[in-house]
């Protein structure tokens, strides 16, 4: 039975959840961005004793790293997720038969969640603030890489809820080690939903393993597009934000596909990704405009390997095509349906893409770094879906509610 105790204990806190009010839901929120902010040093020290065991050039190292900056922003979204409308009991359809039964349709908690994630301290933040937002206990399995970090907001969190006199178990932190991940993914009727966070091996291997529900997210192979039509102005300052902005994220740009039209914009395109020592991996027409233009050290042939990949760091491929059908057919092959954009200035073009391109975010003229939770105001996320069914791009509050029917009558039986 002991081994059992998470499961009976995470269970009992989100049945209490659903009895907490709005506004002392707000006031813990808000009082955990405060302790935080005040136990900066504490984290800090925690999260420098699993960066120390972490090889600086790992593509994870900027994802596992806390500064004193990235938690005054941590702070901030939860404060953001303080000040939303609570996402429960929203009526979400309400009619009356002709029998006399009247009908509503509301919105409510999932329950319980697991998150299964890899070497990204915040996420244990986030995930708290919009799961108690939305009533839902949160069960965390976080990467080994970061246990101390993530022990350390964990217990923050927990010191925070016992303050006011609330269930400690609303969120939980799972061991070290595979065990503890199979374990969560057969709990069945102990919790609800899991959402892998991380590349796409995480991802897959919780898909094909977990006999809890899943929803997928995170894994990014994203592409800009430049059309026949494009502004280089524009398309040079998107590339190089999309790429370098912060390349270990999801949202990073991985590849450039460039219109043949087009391909003698390639060295003002990526220009600036040069500052950066970004390398390129080009096909064999793209790598024929670039060469004596983009520094040789960093410029090398496609292969195989250079399309399909979330490379999650400095390095990008370049394809070219004939036209914007092509384009999308790579995407397509290639894409793993997350954030996808088109540089161009006809709107003939831009629709085709908008209308063809599978993807959960499709941008027009904008950089992908923007596919996140806080900067299309839902105060934070708890991953960017990258499937269809029931939530699709960055997850908030709506997005971790399900719903249920409220029935009620004066003594109707239904007829033999």
């Amino acid at each position: 039975m002991a081994q059992n105790t998470w499961r009976e204990t995470s269970l009992k806190a989100s049945r209490a959840l659903n009895l907490i009010s709005d506004e002392t839901i707000n006031t813990v929120l808000l009082a955990v961005a405060d302790e935080a902010v005040a136990k900066t040093d504490f984290i800090l020290a925690e999260n420098q004793k699993d960066l120390a065991a972490m090889d600086k050039a790992n593509p994870m190292y900027d994802r596992l790293m806390l500064t004193a900056d990235r938690i005054k922003s941590i702070a901030s979204d939860m404060r953001n997720v303080a000040s939303l409308p609570s996402p429960l009991g929203k009526v979400l359809e309400q009619r009356t038969l002709e029998n006399g039964l009247s009908l509503k349709k509301i919105s409510v908690p999932f329950g319980v969640i697991g998150i299964i994630y890899e070497a990204r301290p915040n996420v244990s933040f986030d995930v708290f603030s919009l799961c108690f937002k939305s009533g839902n206990a949160c069960v965390l399995k976080g990467g080994t890489d970061a246990y101390n970090s993530n022990a350390a907001i964990v217990s923050l969190i927990q010191s925070v809820l016992k303050q006011f006199e609330l269930d400690e178990n609303s969120i939980h932190l799972m061991p070290a080690g595979r065990e503890a991940t199979a374990e969560l993914m057969n709990a069945v009727g102990f919790v609800d939903l899991i959402i892998p966070r991380g590349g796409s091996g995480l991802i897959n291997f919780v898909r094909d393993n977990s006999r809890v529900p899943v929803i997928e997210t995170g894994a990014g192979v994203v592409h800009t597009y430049f059309d026949e039509f494009g502004d280089k102005e524009k398309g040079a300052d998107i590339i190089n934000n999309a790429k370098t902005r912060r390349v270990s994220v999801c949202n990073a740009l991985d590849c450039l596909i460039i219109n043949e039209k087009r391909v003698s914009d390639l060295p003002y395109l990526c220009e600036k990704l040069a500052e950066s020592n970004v390398v390129l991996e080009a096909d064999t027409k793209a790598f024929t405009f670039l060469s004596g233009k983009y520094p040789a050290e960093l410029l090398e042939k496609a292969n195989e390997k250079s399309f399909g990949t979330e490379f999650q760091n400095y390095r990008m491929s370049v394809k070219t095509v004939a036209d914007i059908h092509e384009a999308i057919a790579h995407i397509s092959q290639y894409g793993s349906k997350h954030s996808e954009t088109i540089v161009s200035e006809n709107e003939v073009q831009i629709t085709i893409f908008d209308k063809e391109v599978d993807a959960a975010c499709v941008y027009t003229n904008a950089p992908t770094s923007f596919t996140d939770g806080a900067q299309f105001g839902m105060g934070a996320e708890i991953g960017i879906s990258t499937q269809k069914l029931h939530a699709r791009g960055p997850m908030a509050l709506p997005e971790i509610t399900s719903y249920k029917w409220i029935i009620k009558g004066n003594g109707q039986v239904r007829p033999k």
